[in-house]
């Protein structure tokens, strides 16, 4: 039997570790450490991803107010730092960029990033907004490691500045600093991978409130149930 369970657990990792290096294309993804707790985390990725991501993707199934509780901010900091003047505070984070005109744009339309750290992983978007590189052949300028010929362009570039892919090692090396040094920009991507990751699946900072109540609770209950269940079967044990 335990021989049995090794080899399935084996085999669910070899599955899981083929997945993840064809999702990357074989490149080392990083891990990012994610934190919901964190609400200063959250609110400069939410920052972030108003001011570069919003105005092509949407994230169609968050609402600003419900986000807006969330992450610790009233729905007055929402519309003042976080929403458009046409926008209204109920409203979900979608954009007026039509799909036809995207698509006709950028050759595809951008995908709605509600759910993308659950499609991707947490791990590939922390890698890939870190892996633009300067490409001459790319009609946007940059190419990226981990979405070989993606057609996004490298919008945080005035943060990171620009890097150069070496084909020989395949390292990424500065060419161009950017406005942020590397452990800077570096906080700038995880913030925003951590609020992707909140978007993905809100709920799961109630979960995790209530899981320690939960926990709590049947404590206090065996504390009461075990000298009950000793009391009713003293006799027989």
């Amino acid at each position: 039997m335990r021989t049995l369970i090794s080899a399935l657990f084996i085999g669910l990792m070899s599955i899981t570790s083929s997945q993840v290096i064809a999702a990357s294309g074989g490149v080392h993804l990083d891990p990012v450490e994610i934190d919901l707790s964190d609400k200063a985390s959250l609110q400069r990725g939410a920052k972030t991803f108003v001011n570069y991501c919003l105005s092509c993707h949407e994230a169609s199934f968050m609402r600003y107010n419900r986000m807006a509780k969330d992450i610790g901010l009233t729905d007055a900091q929402v519309k003042q730092n976080l929403m458009f003047a046409s926008d209204k505070v109920g409203d979900t984070m979608t954009i007026a960029m039509r799909a036809e005109d995207a698509k006709r744009w950028f050759g595809v339309t951008p995908p709605d990033l509600s759910v993308i750290s659950r499609a991707r992983g947490t791990a590939w978007l922390n890698t890939y907004l870190r892996s633009f590189y300067l490409d001459d052949a790319k009609s946007t300028g940059t190419n990226n490691v981990v979405f070989k010929d993606v057609g996004m362009p490298h919008v945080l570039w005035q943060q990171q500045g620009y890097l150069a892919h070496d084909e020989e090692t395949g390292h990424l090396e500065a060419h161009d600093e950017g406005e942020l040094s590397t452990y800077e920009y570096n906080v700038m991507v995880t913030d925003l991978v951590n609020f992707l990751a909140y978007i993905g699946e809100p709920s799961k900072i109630q979960r995790l409130e209530l899981g320690k109540w939960v926990l709590l609770y049947l404590f206090l209950l065996f504390l009461v149930v075990y000298p009950m269940k000793k009391a009713f079967w003293k006799d027989i044990h």
